[in-house]
């Protein structure tokens, strides 16, 4: 197929640029630290922990378990989203509605305190349910919009515009933070206006993407359980598809460390190292900036060197990243570190998207397929983060949970090289 009209591949990208600000935000900087300081063993009515759901645990090891149980809850749901949207032919409709969901679960951050620490969690969750539940669908619009050969380009350009939006709102709410007297409440405005800054740009793809014709809507009669059918076909065609199939458990075991790192790097930060609020911040746009050179430079080597020789150069970096983590005891080796992961961390996740992409068979049917690569991503991240925090509970030691992280990133190594093994010497360049 040929690549879309630019208005429509810019307006797809401003969905990363519209929801970004979650992930920056919500699970990387400003929440961790506002989470920190409200549920510190310093608060007398948590000094033995946070209490959730009957129970006592550490700190980030609560917040660990519910995003995973998040991630498990969308998972579970990805195979009768994408059945249903195949149904109806309208995979926008449910986009948006997730969309709709996270923003207003970061809008209702505001309202969290010490006094309604299980209603924060809830938030917490509900928004990484409606973040990863709408990239569901918004992944699957790569192969509708763009040639193969413009699928590393365009994938990278999603990114660079998610982080270049994301460190915008940063900066806002890193002002808000110096200018205000009550930080708490700046934290709060902050978690505010990310819900408003997702919806509000979140309209310019819902305005301009497309809706699948008709010619092409699927009509089914069991539509809520066709999508479990549906990964039932996408599995039975892995296993004749041998580049594939490797490639994705190089992806699943390689993706239990990248999104694990990515989600708990600045609670190390503050539990581990103790950094304060305004580095966390600086460490943060480290991260978010370099991570546009490297999305954009991923794309550019991939060119000359293909894509799964730059995948396993990637991970090797990964796992450098985490031998030198769980060394690390000084504020400027956390600085470059955070500077490796951000050179990484972008480039990784927009290589694996098109890599994917490539190497799907021919088919009309990209929300199947796509829901199989994301419903992969998913519980890899339910395993990643369950054993992260698990370790941490059990050691009383955050350092220890990045061992695990090593073992993951060394099984997804040797898969790519399998992989590798798989493609035609000609084929490794593309």
């Amino acid at each position: 197929m040929q690549t879309a009209a630019p208005k429509v591949v810019r307006s797809w990208a401003m969905y990363d640029w519209a929801n970004s600000v979650y992930n920056l935000v919500i699970t990387t900087t400003f929440f961790p630290a506002y989470y920190a300081a409200v549920t510190a063993v310093t608060q007398e009515q948590f000094a033995k922990g946070v209490t959730f759901l009957g129970r006592t645990y550490v700190n980030t090891e609560i917040k660990d378990y519910v995003l995973a149980a998040g991630f498990l809850l969308i998972a579970a749901l990805s195979p009768i989203l994408s059945s249903i949207a195949d149904y109806k032919g309208n995979k926008k409709l449910f986009m948006r509605f997730f969309c709709y969901l996270g923003a207003t679960s970061c809008a209702l951050l505001y309202f969290f305190n010490a006094d309604n620490v299980s209603f924060g969690l809830l938030c917490f969750m509900m928004a990484g349910i409606g973040f990863y539940g709408s990239q569901v669908f918004y992944n699957s619009y790569l192969p509708d919009i763009s040639s193969e050969a413009d699928r590393d380009r365009i994938s990278a350009k999603g990114y660079t515009y998610g982080y270049i939006g994301s460190v915008i709102l940063q900066l806002i709410g890193f002002a808000l933070v110096m200018s205000l007297d009550d930080k708490a409440h700046a934290l709060q405005i902050t978690f505010l206006l990310v819900g408003i800054w997702w919806i509000g740009f979140a309209q310019i793809p819902f305005k301009h993407l497309p809706i699948s014709p008709a010619s092409e809507r699927k009509s089914k009669k069991h539509f809520l359980i066709n999508g479990f059918h549906e990964l039932k076909i996408v599995w039975d065609q892995l296993i004749h598809l041998p580049v594939l199939k490797r490639f994705l458990a190089a992806f699943f075991f390689y993706s239990m460390g990248v999104q694990t790192v990515m989600l708990v790097a600045i609670d190390f930060g503050i539990k581990v190292l103790q950094l304060p609020n305004d580095r966390l911040i600086i460490t943060a746009v480290i991260i978010q900036l370099v991570a546009i050179a490297g999305a954009i430079g991923m794309s550019k080597l991939s060119e000359a060197y293909g894509n799964i020789r730059i995948l396993i150069f990637t991970v090797l970096l990964w796992i450098s990243v985490c031998i030198g983590g769980y060394f690390v005891t000084t504020v400027n080796e956390f600085y470059l570190l955070a500077s490796l992961v951000g050179l990484v961390m972008g480039g990784i996740q927009s290589l694996s998207r098109s890599t994917y992409s490539k190497f799907m068979p021919e088919t009309k049917d990209t929300t199947s397929f796509f829901s199989f690569y994301d419903i992969t991503e998913k519980i890899a991240i339910v395993v990643g983060l369950f054993s992260f925090g698990w370790i941490e509970g059990l050691t009383g030691n955050m350092r220890n949970s990045i061992l695990v992280l090593i073992a993951f990133f060394v099984i997804g190594l040797i898969f790519l090289l399998l992989t590798a093994t798989r493609i035609k010497p000609a084929k490794l360049q593309s």
